[in-house]
């Protein structure tokens, strides 16, 4: 029985329904969770707003928005946990590839599961696009539950 449940979120519609069961399975069972949030690294050219790119920024006006963020973001999640009586702890990490970052918290707080959302991109969308729960699903040693 998991006993740590590693929630990823990225504060969209999708990783919310991994938060609503992720939550539920944590209380249900008795776990705990951390949600993560991942940075990825500032490129002088793009700059993040509001989980969109646009164009140039500075260093430290990346920063400001995506610590801002990932702040809203986990904080949904804490919201749960709360609301749920599950303990929660919050992570932001940098990391060039978000799949990355997940399984390297994963790893390092030892998770026993991981709860995430997916936009369930099938077929050639799903070939084309890829996914960050594909690539966490193909290198992850942790079990990963998937809600769609």
């Amino acid at each position: 029985m998991p006993k740590h449940i590693l929630i990823p979120t990225d504060g969209s519609r999708v990783s919310a329904r991994g938060i609503r069961a992720g939550v539920q399975l944590a209380q249900d069972l008795g776990a705990r969770v951390t949600t993560v949030y991942v940075i990825p690294p500032w490129q002088p050219a793009v700059d993040f707003e509001g989980g969109r790119l646009a164009a140039g920024a500075t260093l430290e006006v990346y920063k400001q928005r995506t610590q801002r963020a990932a702040r809203k973001a986990l904080a949904a999640v804490k919201i749960a946990a709360q609301i749920a009586r599950v303990p929660c702890t919050t992570k932001t990490v940098h990391a060039e590839r978000p799949w990355e970052g997940i399984l390297r918290t994963a790893r390092a707080l030892r998770c026993d599961l991981i709860a995430m959302g997916s936009h369930g991109r099938g077929g050639l969308a799903g070939l084309f696009l890829g996914s960050e729960t594909q690539r966490v699903l193909a290198n992850s040693r942790i079990p990963v539950l998937v809600i769609r």
